[in-house]
């Protein structure tokens, strides 16, 4: 009898599975993925065994950057429903026992918003000042030289009010300026309104540049973040059983436990150490640098080892932002069922709440744009310009984003073989990856040993075992180029998780400390009942072992 600790919070225990509504399940056949489309689609989560939904934004907003520019954040967007598709879409999911985690992106609105409609009209206006305004310098000169995330210039002159207003991104995403107590009473406002229709929690998009200090030119990590996020904390979700997850492209292993822990206002962090270290220190993810087994081995364990004894990490390897991590981390050819299933076993079997994208569960895979024109992301169109200018090369620039592009984790999902791949009966908004006939849910969940199968199997290990969702972490075989070796313990009981991230079999000695016969929990290639001396793991093998 598994004696999980009923004291320990229930995202730990859980899975978060994250939906890109526009690409997930369409409902009416407008090409476009929507709410009741979602809704239509919680049994394949409910049969997953997933605890929670991280729902990309939702509200209205005119899709510039599909949704993480805001018009208005107490609507839905129109395209995906009404508000009443999402309260159903939360009664329904709790009723299979899976939370909704809302995207907070609060960094930035959207151009559109009423609040900059107004800020942009007049200085007199209140709503002014929930923007960040500069003068600009002579010469008709911006107010700095500081570019926008998305390309071009990072401010944008407003005659009206002959003021320049500040965007870290795009244009269309003007920052909100979060030193106004004003604006920050808006937001807790409406965030408390958000939890009162029932939601689980939120995911917080780059929460570290809400402290920002614009005229010292700090931005990430600002010094007034840790203020913000304590005041956020005991306004909206201190004291409610919520889970917070905060996303920072600067934080580090030296500063997380500002964020997280018995300090911190959040649960836990998103970070990004392991995807950057696939990026050129100039071109970032548009000149892609191998990243070898070592050096994710390396990554992943100086992170499990910064946040062992007080911290919670946020496990994952692929999100909305980033490439399909099977062809990233995996082989997405002769090996894809069996390294998808490695790199799951890896990610689930550490300490912290893992997070499955839509589609990995399947082992959906990048696809290959030959054509700016096939390509939909701004971050691509604005980025394209400004990198050839500095001397970066059409074909470079082309496999960048073949290898590390946003397009890639936003292709519709692939439910099935048909003409629309099961997502829509219409025109997709954005194009199928043309293997979706043979990669698909259908496909996958016919077979017993397919990846959907696996994913389920580690996912109900965690609700079952405390080593798994309480124990402690260990490293071994640190220095072994290929393998990924590690102990988790809890109490009187032990896990060791191996995992051989190449295509090329590995023949190691067992270390010590994770020898002994044991219960095999989950394997690739079939169970293992001990580990003893030396052994020969098979290319992309991965196993648990229970003692």
């Amino acid at each position: 009898m598994n004696d999980i600790r009923r004291d320990i919070p229930w995202w730990k225990r859980a899975v978060g599975y994250q939906i890109y509504p526009r690409s997930f399940a369409d409902g009416n056949g407008d090409g476009i993925g929507d709410i009741p489309g979602i809704v239509g689609r919680l049994d394949h989560l409910k049969d997953l065994g997933v605890g929670f939904i991280w729902l990309s934004p939702v509200y209205a907003s005119p899709q510039r950057d599909n949704g993480y520019d805001i018009s208005d954040y107490r609507a839905i967007h129109h395209e995906y429903g009404t508000l009443d598709d999402f309260d159903r879409l939360v009664a329904e999911a709790k009723d299979r026992g899976i939370g909704i985690v809302m995207d907070l992106v609060v960094n930035h609105s959207s151009d559109e918003h009423a609040w900059f409609r107004a800020a942009a009209a007049s200085r007199d206006a209140p709503e002014h000042g929930y923007y960040v305004w500069r003068e600009g310098r002579e010469g008709g000169l911006p107010p700095t030289d500081r570019r926008a995330i998305f390309g071009g210039p990072a401010w944008t002159y407003v005659a009206a009010v002959d003021r320049w207003y500040l965007h870290t991104f795009s244009p269309g995403q003007p920052d909100l300026d979060w030193s106004n107590p004003a604006l920050r009473a808006e937001i807790y406002d409406m965030m408390n309104w958000w939890i009162a229709r029932g939601i689980a929690g939120f995911r917080m998009d780059v929460i570290d540049l809400i402290g920002k200090d614009v005229d010292r030119d700090l931005f990430d990590e600002g010094p007034f973040v840790w203020d913000h996020l304590g005041e956020m904390a005991r306004e909206t979700f201190q004291g409610r059983d919520l889970v917070t997850i905060g996303e920072s492209w600067a934080v580090s292993r030296e500063s997380i436990m500002r964020y997280i822990g018995e300090d911190g206002p959040l649960d836990m962090m998103f970070h990004f150490d392991h995807v950057k270290l696939g990026w050129d220190p100039d071109f970032h993810k548009f000149r892609p640098r191998e990243v070898t087994p070592s050096m994710l081995k390396r990554e992943i364990i100086a992170w499990q080892n910064a946040l062992r004894d007080d911290g919670w990490d946020a496990l994952f390897l692929s999100n909305h932002d980033l490439p399909r991590q099977v062809s990233r981390y995996g082989d997405d050819g002769a090996h894809r069922v069996a390294s998808a299933k490695a790199l799951a076993t890896m990610l689930h079997m550490l300490r912290g709440t893992p997070f499955v994208y839509q589609g990995e569960e399947i082992g959906m895979t990048n696809f290959h744009a030959s054509s700016l024109d096939q390509l939909l992301d701004v971050e691509v169109h604005g980025q394209y310009r400004q990198f050839l200018d500095q001397g970066l090369g059409h074909d470079e620039f082309m496999a960048g984003v073949n290898l590390n592009g946003r397009d890639n984790a936003r292709t519709p999902m692939q439910w099935d073989g048909r003409a629309g791949a099961g997502f829509t009966k219409g025109t997709p908004w954005i194009g199928l990856n043309p293997n979706h006939a043979e990669i698909n849910v259908a496909a996958d969940r016919a077979d017993p040993d397919g990846i959907f199968a696996y994913y389920a199997r580690l996912i109900a290990l965690r609700a079952e075992h405390p080593v798994i969702a309480d124990g402690g972490f260990r490293a071994h075989l640190e220095d072994h180029p290929a393998v990924l070796a590690f102990t988790r313990g809890h109490r009187n009981r032990r896990l060791s998780v191996m995992v051989n991230l190449t295509g090329e079999a590995q023949k190691f000695v067992v270390p010590d400390a994770m020898a002994g016969s044991g219960t095999s929990l989950v394997a690739t290639h079939g169970a293992r009942a001990g580990l003893q001396g030396e052994i020969t793991m098979e290319p992309w093998e991965a196993f648990a072992l229970l003692r």
